[in-house]
């Protein structure tokens, strides 16, 4: 395969063609990963769940992301890489800035941020000095003390208004990439429709232009109760690890995976 950039996904937008997205860690999953084909791997702050057995994201610094990104990147072959910033890494467009070049010199290719509207100067700041973004929209893991816990976002008309909103203004301002986590089916196929860069879903419905989920659910390996979204790969496929990613591509790219049950209604 040619190396995936971002050309690369928006191109498959115009195409209605899905692109798979997965998290990974470590050098060697993310060498089976690019010979699967996934597209896109994400060093999510997930780890601070899955490897570090924290009960949230809220602990995982700069450095551990850029030591993760660093181990994704040697192991890596064409996929795309983008690294997560964590919980208060982008407080300021000037920590924005300093942390987002940490990641992108440990190996991501662009960086993903969890906000709205408010991030705007930071995404413009980003791409100007050549960092490309992914916002990241709706239910938001680092604000989850906000938000009261893990609970569906843009439900009602008032609030999948604003969703849309967002998204726009980010996109106006620079983001490469949205990502919509646990949103209705309607309101992730109305934020698809109505910007021009991809969208990845998880939890938001079979209507995005590609598809994420965190590297243990989809292997069956959950640290609590899996997600409604959650799909066990790995008993799907033919029993391998390579085989369940490959299984995972075939689904997201067939319309097959998010299925009904995957997705939340209004």
């Amino acid at each position: 395969m040619k190396a995936i950039t971002l050309r690369t996904l928006r191109d498959m937008k115009s195409r209605g063609e899905a692109f798979s997205c997965l998290t990974c860690y470590d050098a060697t999953f993310a060498g089976a990963m690019a010979r699967a084909g996934v597209e896109v791997i994400l060093i999510g702050d997930s780890l601070g769940m899955v490897l570090q057995g924290h009960d949230s994201t809220l602990p995982v610094t700069t450095d551990d992301m850029a030591y993760h990104t660093a181990a994704v990147a040697r192991g890596n072959r064409q996929s795309l890489i983008m690294a997560d910033m964590p919980f208060m890494s982008y407080a300021t467009v000037a920590e924005t800035l300093t942390n987002a070049a940490t990641l992108m010199r440990a190996g991501a290719h662009l960086v993903k941020l969890e906000g709205g509207a408010w991030l705007c100067e930071r995404v413009t700041q980003l791409a100007q000095g050549g960092i490309p973004s992914c916002v990241h929209l709706g239910l938001t893991p680092q604000s989850v003390n906000v938000l009261g816990g893990y609970r569906v976002q843009g439900r009602g008309e008032a609030s999948s208004s604003q969703l849309i909103e967002d998204a726009c203004a980010v996109v106006a301002a620079g983001a490469a990439l949205i990502l919509l986590e646990c949103v209705p089916t309607d309101l992730a196929k109305r934020v698809q429709a109505t910007v021009d860069v991809p969208v990845i879903g998880i939890g938001a419905g079979p209507h995005c232009d590609g598809q994420v989920l965190v590297l243990h659910d989809m292997l069956g390996i959950h640290h609590a109760k899996p997600a409604r979204f959650v799909k066990d790969f790995l008993q799907a496929g033919d029993g391998s690890i390579e085989g369940a990613f490959r299984c995972y591509i075939e689904q997201v790219k067939s319309g097959d995976y998010p299925a009904p049950e995957h997705a939340f209604a209004d």
